[in-house]
């Protein structure tokens, strides 16, 4: 982000009353956008994870196996490449738009992330579990049963905290909405 021309931008404003809220716009948006690029590190996290394991035990041809790696690959690159499209395009727009303007757009970029929310996350989400179940099959045939327990046990808690994490970011961007709504 180009500081010194958003400062300059958002410094010419002729209200004192807009440049407040202009600045407090800015500093939840820095928020925002710092929570953002924390999910897209753990999704990356996550992409390499099971990449590495892709690489590793995949063979050539396609099975269950390689779909359910591949769906849960696929669905979480596809979730990371959109929030980094959302970000560029957010941060594009606020070096060139004074206070009012940005805050307009902020408003209709938040309900576009409501859409994003609300319909593609849980298709991504779906995805990655269907991708998780299809590979259990292979876990159990190929591990013993107390270590395909503990996959079984850990996969469904670390989807349930994943749930949570979609959940509550959710909930986030919703009451920031609700915020610039209200203004």
């Amino acid at each position: 982000m180009k500081k010194d021309k958003l400062s300059q931008i958002w410094n010419s404003q002729k209200n004192p009353r807009d440049l407040m809220g202009s600045m407090e716009i800015v500093k939840m948006a820095n928020r925002q956008r710092k929570q953002q690029f924390i999910g897209i590190a753990i999704l990356a996290i996550t992409i390499v994870v099971l990449t590495l394991y892709a690489v590793k035990y995949a063979n050539a041809e396609w099975s269950g196996f390689t779909i359910g790696l591949g769906l849960m690959i696929g669905s979480l690159t596809f979730r990371v490449v959109l929030e980094i499209l959302s970000i560029y395009r957010k941060e594009s727009r606020l070096v060139s738009l004074d206070g009012q303007t940005f805050r307009a757009y902020l408003k209709r970029y938040y309900k576009v992330r409501q859409w994003v929310n609300f319909a593609i996350t849980p298709i991504c989400f779906a995805l990655y579990c269907f991708g998780f179940i299809k590979l259990l099959p292979y876990f159990k045939q190929e591990f013993s049963a107390g270590f395909y327990t503990y996959l079984l046990i850990s996969g469904w808690v670390s989807i349930a905290v994943i749930a949570v994490i979609i959940v509550r970011s959710i909930q986030k961007e919703h009451r920031f909405l609700e915020g610039l709504q209200k203004k």
